[in-house]
């Protein structure tokens, strides 16, 4: 049984496709998604068809699968059954791969005013806060609402914050140059906070004073060395300092999924469950935790939350369990193998760790685009986002921006932009 259709959950499960082994897979969405790119949901430059794929198509052609769309709420370790609210199904062999979420720092009635990005949900979300924020700073309002409703915070220098603060800043001020007439020649707001000394700091610091660099020339403030103290809807405040802004993003860290509680099992600070050299959970070697719920030693560092780790440990658990089913020996125990890290700050500047070499600026910024295309799950998709990509390119212009049920006659914006001394509405 396989909980999770993510990276780790996919490859085991494609992995085992020639075995006798008879799969359960279990997810709580229909479609395998693309986190890397969802950002540019976010930000309209792709739509969510075109980085989600459903699991039953991926899948279609493997015979000796079965797959449940449904939640797991609990695992039985005794009786070996996974619980899913009042009905059970029992296991042979578990493999949990189930992701993570955001995380707060124990903060967590911060989230309803800094929503992260971790589904497509999310994502949708995001996109149509920011959209509408340019709408409603159209309105006639106070010079003072409309800069808050044109400053944006990103909390978290890591790449999903870097690059989400650089699409954002070209997006704005794309629109804001063309798109408007009342806010013309205003520029938006973006601001960049870390508690850290460096964006990414799991680049060397070449590269990320690189980043930081191309994220100040996109006009985003880099604010360092100092966490946020507080959030509400009114903005936050860093450093003592007050940032009021209409729009906060969090993407500051990441908790993992309670695989954790169901196993009673020791983890980390994050609620990753600390497993063993083979990835199966201390004193029961039928389960086995992957990806983002897993804390995994790599001689004396830990595998790092990334999709090629959990497409690894993936491939890796089907091959314990093919040897099992075939009496074989083991494999020796998992390796992490780094390919490498990649991130982008927006239009031609990326940066890209590939161990001895170092790429910065136009160069990454192409190694970027096509690393991510190539693990792209479908032909079609990665057709569709190359011709977005190029169109963008050409043309500055971004595709996906639609905003659904934005406005009800009579009714306010259902988005809290406005600040609360003044209460926007949509003239008949």
């Amino acid at each position: 049984m396989i909980v999770g259709a993510g990276f780790g959950g996919l490859a085991a499960a494609s992995a085992l496709a020639k075995t006798g082994a008879d799969i359960t897979l279990i997810d709580r969405r229909n479609h395998h998604l693309f986190q890397p790119l969802l950002y540019q949901v976010a930000t309209a430059g792709l739509a969510p068809t075109q980085i989600a794929s459903p699991i039953r198509m991926i899948l279609r052609r493997q015979s000796n699968i079965h797959i449940e769309l449904d939640e797991v709420t609990g695992v039985d370790l005794a009786r070996r059954q996974v619980e899913l609210g009042e009905r059970t199904i029992p296991y042979d062999q578990l493999v949990l791969a189930t992701g993570a979420t955001h995380a707060y720092f124990g903060r967590s009635e911060w989230a309803q005013h800094a929503p992260g990005l971790k589904s497509l949900e999310d994502a949708l979300a995001l996109r149509r806060r920011v959209l509408l924020t340019l709408e409603t700073a159209e309105l006639d309002m106070s010079r003072d609402d409309r800069d808050k409703l044109l400053t944006f915070v990103v909390v978290g220098g890591g790449p999903t914050g870097v690059e989400l603060a650089g699409a954002i800043a070209e997006l704005t001020r794309r629109a804001l140059a063309c798109d408007f007439r009342r806010i013309r020649g205003l520029r938006a707001r973006i601001v960049l906070v870390d508690s850290g000394q460096r964006v990414l700091s799991t680049f060397c610091p070449g590269l990320s004073e690189y980043a930081r660099g191309a994220l100040e020339k996109l006009g985003v403030e880099v604010r360092l060395g100092a966490p946020v103290s507080h959030c509400d809807a009114s903005g936050v405040e860093v450093g003592g300092a007050k940032i009021a802004a209409a729009n906060v993003f969090w993407a500051a860290g990441v908790q993992a999924s309670p695989a954790g509680k169901w196993l009673a099992a020791e983890t980390d600070r994050a609620g990753r469950v600390f497993v063993e050299a083979d990835l199966t959970l201390p004193r029961h070697p039928e389960v086995f935790v992957i990806g983002d719920s897993a804390h995994i030693r790599d001689g004396e560092k830990a595998v790092p939350g990334v999709a090629p780790a959990a497409k690894q440990a993936g491939a890796y658990v089907a091959g314990v369990i093919a040897a099992r089913l075939a009496a074989r020996p083991p494999p020796p125990p998992f390796r992490y193998s780094n390919l490498g890290s990649l991130a982008t700050i927006g239009r031609k500047a990326a940066v890209a760790d590939l161990g001895a070499i170092k790429l910065t600026g136009f160069l990454a910024w192409v190694f970027w685009c096509a690393a991510h295309v190539w693990f792209l799950i479908g032909f079609r998709n990665r057709v569709q986002v190359v011709l977005d990509w190029i169109w963008s390119y050409l043309t500055f212009e971004r595709g996906a921006r639609l905003v659904f049920d934005a406005v009800t006659r009579g009714r306010e914006t259902p988005m809290r932009v406005a600040s609360a001394q003044a209460e926007v509405r949509i003239a008949s």
